[in-house]
């Protein structure tokens, strides 16, 4: 709890707090499964703060099917009052492990934002989660949202609305339930993709993230993961969080670049994609102290820029990232 607040606070730590978090098996959304996976984790590795996961998904109620494929559907969402169906599963899990770990170390819970949730919304649920994918990739739930946009944009930005005033419920529960804060994760690409018309993340989809921001103020730990390669990272660097988190490595910017102006603390330096998942522990340790580097004077989060696939990721290199801080205080 005191390596983390001074690092919020400007202040260098005993040594710099490491994190690190990935998808759990498809069983291991909810329940003692759920508990028992993040304990497994953060007990494994001994990290300085837990992520909670949030594979319980937005609720689908009132949808057919549970997927909104047309202007009709965007009508059938109304303001969900955040503790109902898979909220409550998340609301559960937060409360369990809060009970269980209390005053040890931060946890923040995973909420993405409102775009994002409309999104996954547009197609069924595979219940597989991996790490991001960079660039054009004819996810055809970009397709779905890029023609409401053209077709029904009033009714698109109803909708966002809805599941905007949902979140900000949901949000103030989870503190309620004793999360520090929220992980809260946002994308551009996604939005200011071309032919989606300019500045449509600022007209769309930034009122909404910062009601949802603006609902978590009295969190002591805020984090906004950048997802994928922003286009416009400086947008995000000054939305009111405690840190930021985003894949320097992969996406940029680089730790170095950023390390001036950025106000919120950062929390990036390992390669989710690359390093960790192909190199040897030697080079996960090196890019560690890399980041560090980078980020001179300034105390920092060393954390992934997202998820990272177990499957592809060996223990060894895990390991090896929590032993790169060990003794690297620089008072």
């Amino acid at each position: 709890m005191e390596r983390l607040s001074a690092v919020l606070e400007g202040r260098q730590p005993d040594r710099p707090p490491v994190s690190f978090w990935y998808h759990f098996a498809a069983g291991c959304a909810a329940g003692e499964a759920a508990v028992d996976a993040h304990v497994r984790h953060i007990e494994t590795y001994d990290l300085d703060f837990l992520k909670i996961m949030d594979d319980n998904r937005y609720p689908r109620i009132g949808l057919r099917d549970g997927v909104i494929s047309s202007v009709e559907d965007l009508e059938k969402l109304s303001v969900l009052e955040g503790d109902e169906d898979r909220f409550a599963l998340q609301l559960e899990l937060i409360d369990a492990l809060v009970r269980r770990y209390r005053g040890e170390f931060r946890m923040i819970t995973t909420v993405f934002n409102s775009w994002t949730v409309l999104r996954q919304m547009t197609s069924q649920e595979s219940g597989q989660h991996k790490p991001p994918v960079l660039g054009p990739t004819g996810d055809p739930r970009d397709a779905v949202l890029s023609g409401f946009l053209r077709e029904a944009p009033e009714a698109l930005s109803l909708a966002l609305d809805t599941i905007t005033q949902s979140l900000v419920k949901f949000v103030r529960n989870c503190l309620d339930a004793g999360a520090d804060g929220i992980f809260f994760s946002v994308r551009d690409d996604w939005v200011d993709a071309p032919g989606n018309g300019e500045d449509t993340y600022d007209r769309m989809v930034k009122p909404g993230d910062l009601k949802i921001l603006e609902a978590v103020q009295s969190g002591t730990f805020n984090m906004l993961h950048v997802c994928g390669q922003a286009i416009d990272f400086e947008r995000f660097g000054r939305y009111p969080v405690h840190a930021v988190n985003w894949a320097d490595r992969y996406a940029g910017p680089s730790i170095a670049s950023v390390a001036n102006w950025m106000k919120p603390a950062i929390c990036a330096g390992l390669d989710n994609l690359g390093t960790m998942a192909t190199g040897s522990p030697e080079d996960c340790e090196k890019e560690a102290v890399d980041a560090l580097q980078q980020a001179g004077n300034r105390p920092m989060v060393l954390a992934p820029g997202c998820t990272f696939d177990p499957a592809t990721v060996p223990p060894e290199n895990l390991h090896a990232i929590r032993r790169s801080v060990e003794g690297s205080s620089r008072d």
